[in-house]
């Protein structure tokens, strides 16, 4: 999965990270692997933006709760 994605006119960081992740909730590990865009919120057509693996979660950081 780790790899680049090119905008498309009217992307929203919400959208590439459903697009790329599946889910619109990493949209902030999106942005902190791109901090050169981050006052961007609508995108025009052929940025290139790091698309790097999700980290793993791992059993021992999650709280009681989700164990």
């Amino acid at each position: 999965m780790a790899g680049t994605y090119q905008t498309k006119q009217g992307d929203t960081w919400d959208k590439i990270a459903y697009a790329v992740y599946g889910k619109e909730i990493h949209a902030d590990y999106l942005m902190k692997n791109n901090f050169e865009n981050l006052d961007t919120f609508v995108f025009s057509a052929g940025v290139t933006l790091q698309t790097p693996d999700l980290p793993e979660e791992n059993d021992d950081e999650l709280p009681a709760w989700r164990t």
